[in-house]
């Protein structure tokens, strides 16, 4: 794993001082590297009859989607506010200096299918936590939460359900 982590680059003081973004985006664009990291993901689940994928806006639809045609599982979309079409319901959550807002179509998911949550990175939990509400108001059965990758200092899997989160890398 480690090739992978030396993949991703540092961004020191984005989006504010102080903070070390991990961008990813040479990750996704390294082919090989792609391949190899949602292969390792897709591999964790193969077997497990996974009904949908959840990916929460943005980047975890890249991660999502692939794992959902690797797995043979429908996709859903959990969204900013305004950009669902259908009927919908949301979920307001806390962040560090205020609160954010995701929505999903309230026929997204029957109640009784496995469900995975997928997303690039895992920090705080705020937000995976909100979509995990959501996928159980729906009365989703949540296989896992997974990422990418994990900044382990944030302890954000503390706030998701235990036993259920996995990271492919961390930091």
């Amino acid at each position: 794993m480690e090739d992978l982590k030396q993949i991703i680059r540092d961004i020191p003081d984005f989006p504010k001082k102080g903070i070390i973004f991990k961008d990813i985006t040479t990750l996704l664009q390294d082919a090989k590297s792609y391949q190899r990291m949602v292969d390792l993901l897709a591999h964790r689940y193969i077997g497990q009859h996974i009904d949908k994928v959840v990916g929460v806006e943005a980047r975890g639809f890249i991660i999502g989607s692939v794992l959902a045609y690797k797995l043979g599982a429908g996709v859903v979309l959990v969204r900013k506010p305004g950009k669902l079409p259908s009927e919908k319901f949301s979920k307001t959550y806390d962040l560090e200096y205020g609160t954010d807002t995701l929505e999903m179509h309230k026929d997204a998911i029957k109640p009784g299918e496995k469900i995975l949550i997928a997303d690039d990175l895992l920090a705080t939990g705020g937000t995976m936590a909100a979509v995990v509400d959501m996928v159980n108001q729906l009365h989703g059965d949540i296989v896992e939460c997974c990422f990418m990758s994990e900044l382990t200092f944030l302890d954000g899997r503390k706030r998701l359900p235990d036993g259920k989160v996995y990271s492919l890398l961390q930091f």
